[in-house]
């Protein structure tokens, strides 16, 4: 017998599973990166190295996804992903209350402990988004992406202000024992959250042990499936790229004091989040008359491409400043970035059907390591290249503008890429569930 489409209860509770998620990852990337800078007095390298590290490991995705397509099922690959995370930011809060007294025995308990999180974070991460895709109708997926998305920086916002509340006064002992209860609780929230959700399910269909190799060539050789890994790294690799230099721009550029900044910041996440559900009423409407949201996806590449332009040109210049405020620039190109991200996330929630029905983990797990790695590369190449390009002009101004200006178009790159994508998709696949042949359907129409 086959399950009823998740309803909206339903895609809230693997949503907590992203929330969980995020839960433990902020701990690692925010408050444990402050205390080795501030308390510790560390190299800022250190921290963005092991952020670094997290990202990179999750090349293993395709691997994770694999083997939950052997195991015809995801529940198992969730919790115990999420086991392996948790596991891996207790021992990292260790590892960073260790550094105050051993610095190098602390760094190397810390390089373990990010390696589990990346282990974590891949093999949770990529079955969760196969399960929802499998267990969400098609006119509700745009809507889905986008609450999910949401309410991972839910689980970012709510752990970081309720864990800074409760490291202070601040001490080692403090900061492994709150990171303990924020693994612990994530690990239960996550485990409840997905009991039970395969339980009357079709399984994924049954799936010769291929070796894994050869399971992902197979993949790779489908052109959409190809095209959008291609997709992914160059757009991840244009946003993360951004997000790291935008407040020192406004900072060395225009004054702006950290409140001001911060305030600039939070514009441009405001403008994200409305993005966000612009793609999640827009999309189910098109996708209730047989559109897609490739449309949508090319659109947020073009604004975030054309503000990332009028920043360049307001750095130089100072042109715009009268007929498009800085704010107003920061919040559209949130607008931009929010609306390429969760269309994107939806597109791709239909396209892991596109191709072999047993290869749906290895197809996520594939597309989830594209986007770690353009994360990776993103934060590195972004900072990087402000360095460098400052060096050789000696100033700030040209400097940051030669780098937005570059991030544009790496974000129009990933635009063309976009508009081809789902134009070599299978005209027949083999489908288990009327769900699956409507999902194809949705993507063949408009994609273009």
């Amino acid at each position: 017998m086959t399950a009823a489409p998740l309803g909206w209860l339903g895609i809230v509770r693997l949503g907590l599973v992203q929330a969980a998620i995020g839960a433990v990852v902020v701990l690692t990337t925010s408050t444990l990166n402050r205390v080795m800078i501030v308390e510790y007095g560390l190299p800022a390298a250190l921290p963005g190295a092991l952020v670094a590290l997290h990202y990179g490991i999750q090349f293993l995705r395709p691997r994770f996804g694999h083997g939950s397509d052997v195991g015809r099922a995801r529940t198992p690959w969730i919790i115990g992903g999420m086991a392996v995370l948790a596991a891996g930011g207790i021992a990292a809060a260790g590892a960073t209350a260790l550094m105050g007294t051993h610095p190098a025995a602390g760094t190397v308990l810390a390089i373990q402990a990010f390696i589990m999180i990346g282990i974590g974070v891949g093999a949770a991460g990529t079955s969760l988004l196969v399960l929802l895709a499998s267990r969400v109708a098609p006119a509700r997926t745009p809507g889905a992406a986008t609450l999910v998305w949401m309410m991972m920086f839910a689980g970012f916002g709510i752990t970081a202000t309720l864990a800074g509340k409760l490291l202070d006064p601040y001490s080692g002992a403090r900061l492994i024992a709150v990171a303990s209860l924020v693994a612990v609780v994530a690990l239960l929230v996550a485990t409840l959250a997905v009991w039970g959700m395969e339980r009357g399910a079709v399984a994924p269909p049954a799936t010769a042990k291929v070796p894994f190799r050869d399971a992902l060539a197979e993949v790779w050789n489908e052109p959409s499936s190809r095209r959008f890994t291609l997709f992914v790294f160059v757009a991840m690799l244009a946003y993360s790229a951004q997000e790291l230099i935008l407040e020192p721009f406004a900072g060395a550029l225009f004054a702006m004091t950290p409140g001001q900044t911060t305030q600039l910041a939070g514009m441009q996440h405001g403008g994200s989040l409305l993005g966000m559900i612009v793609v999640a009423v827009a999309g189910a409407r098109a996708a209730r008359r047989g559109g897609s949201l490739g449309g949508w996806t090319i659109g947020g590449c073009v604004i975030a491409a054309f503000m990332l332009l009028t920043l360049a040109v307001r750095g130089v210049s100072g042109t715009l400043g009268a007929a498009l405020p800085i704010g107003v620039s920061y919040a559209v190109l949130g607008l931009g970035n929010g609306i390429f991200a969760a269309s994107a996330i939806g597109r791709m929630m239909l396209m892991v059907d596109a191709g072999h029905p047993g290869r749906r983990g290895t197809r996520m797990g594939l597309w989830g390591a594209a986007q770690a790695i353009g994360f990776c590369i993103g934060d590195l190449l972004g900072t990087g290249a402000v360095d460098v390009a400052r060096a050789a002009w000696g100033a700030a101004a040209p400097a940051y503008a030669t780098v937005f200006a570059a991030d544009a178009a790496i974000f129009l790159a990933a635009a063309l890429i976009a508009r081809r994508i789902g134009a070599s998709a299978p005209a027949t696949p083999n489908r288990a569930t009327r769900r699956d042949t409507q999902a194809v359907a949705q993507l063949a129409v408009g994609d273009d």
